[in-house]
């Protein structure tokens, strides 16, 4: 760790005002890094900027949906993004700049190419080779020759790392501030006396595996009658409740999109926490948020969900896309408080491990090794070539 406060960029290619792992991940480390005196400048698309705080965040941009690691990211790339970079750059007089999904078509591949001086990546997705990489192969190559430090958050986004580019990264996970879920308020919607379930994820993105969930619902509601499903994410409700039978209509709230106030409060009040997801996962975030609530964690047999919950030891696991399986693990969780607070109580020793202040102490040391030489982010003029070149890809102004 370096006494040195440093200015620091920090890009996140996704949408700000779109829940998400890597944007709550960039919002803590940032709010960790001011915290320890550093000046932090974010850099990330925004949809909707009266949504966002003034000074949150540096708007890079309005977003538009693209196909990207199995699902539909909101990314930002075009020749106006590609100016924004290098104006927030040159503006911005930073030490380092630190880069969230490095390869992600926008904001942090552009960055990548307009910057030179001390950067730092972290990759957080296990996706294989998408298309759009694969026709920029040697761009993102030549990209990627510019990073000075190479974080990955789970051993799973580290081995996409190495498949798909070579090189190596130091192994530093996801952080959660475990204060801000083991103390505080229920959530108002929640009964104590209903054995309750929570699902947390986007409901059109089909890999968080809603469908999984509400497959087993019928036969989890028939083995323990006063069970409830609250169903927390942004997404199309209607559709949903369209594809579950009336019978079941009664045993289904949906939150809607939450704070993250409300997210805590939900997972504080709620029995169990349900992750079905199917794929595209390198580490799983949620989970350790859950533990952090002290809840009981079950989870699809993901290998990173597996890994974050110790092989069983902190959370039960279902065959991934296995309704079947899900309905068995929940009913005899749901029929069994001892052994909820069991793995609620392995959870809380479990996730101690990721709390912030272990966290940030790795990252600052990786930034310690890349700022010693005192060089400073400037732009790369050969970045101007980029213009005519991601034109191509639409300009991300819509």
């Amino acid at each position: 760790m370096t006494a040195q406060i440093l200015r620091i960029g920090m890009v996140c290619p996704y949408a700000w005002d779109s829940p998400g792992g890597v944007r709550s991940h960039v919002a803590d480390l940032a709010a960790e890094l001011r915290a320890r005196g550093h000046f932090v400048d974010i850099l990330a698309p925004v949809d909707e900027p009266d949504n966002v705080p003034a000074g949150e965040v540096t708007n890079g941009g309005k977003p538009v949906a693209v196909p990207y690691n199995g699902s539909v990211a909101r990314l930002n790339f075009g020749l106006r993004a590609t100016r924004q970079v290098r104006r927030w750059i040159q503006e911005g007089d930073f030490d380092l700049v630190h880069v969230h999904e490095p390869i992600a078509p926008g904001l942090s591949l552009l960055t990548l190419w307009v910057a030179d001086g001390p950067i730092v990546a972290t990759w957080h997705s296990s996706n294989p080779r998408s298309r759009i990489l694969a026709s920029l192969n040697r761009l993102v190559q030549t990209a990627m020759e510019k990073v000075s430090g190479r974080i990955a958050v789970s051993e799973d986004a580290r081995r996409t790392l190495v498949a798909h580019l070579g090189g190596d990264a130091v192994l530093i996970p996801n952080g959660v501030r475990i204060g801000s879920f083991d103390e505080g308020d229920r959530h108002p919607d929640f009964d104590a006396n209903r054995p309750t379930m929570l699902f947390l994820g986007r409901l059109d993105e089909s890999r968080k595996g809603l469908s999984v969930l509400t497959d087993a619902l019928p036969a989890i509601v028939q083995a323990v009658p006063d069970a409830h499903l609250f169903i927390a994410g942004p997404g199309d409700a209607d559709d949903i409740r369209e594809s579950i039978p009336a019978a079941l209509q009664g045993h289904i709230t949906f939150l809607g999109m939450v704070s993250d106030e409300e997210k805590a409060q939900a997972l504080r009040s709620a029995d169990m926490y349900i992750a079905p997801n199917t794929g595209g996962e390198s580490f799983g975030i949620v989970l350790i948020e859950a533990m952090a609530a002290g809840t009981a964690v079950l989870a699809s047999d993901l290998p990173a969900f597996t890994r974050v919950l110790d092989h069983g030891t902190a959370g039960a696991q279902f065959t991934n896309e296995d309704s079947a399986d899900l309905a068995r693990e929940a009913i005899a969780l749901l029929q069994d408080p001892a052994r909820r607070r069991e793995l609620a109580a392995a959870g809380s020793l479990r996730v101690k491990r990721f709390d912030w202040d272990h966290v940030i102490d790795d990252v600052l040391a990786v930034y310690a090794s890349v700022t010693a030489s005192g060089d400073r982010v400037t732009t790369d003029l050969r970045g101007q070539i980029l213009g005519r070149f991601s034109t191509g890809l639409g300009s991300g102004q819509r």
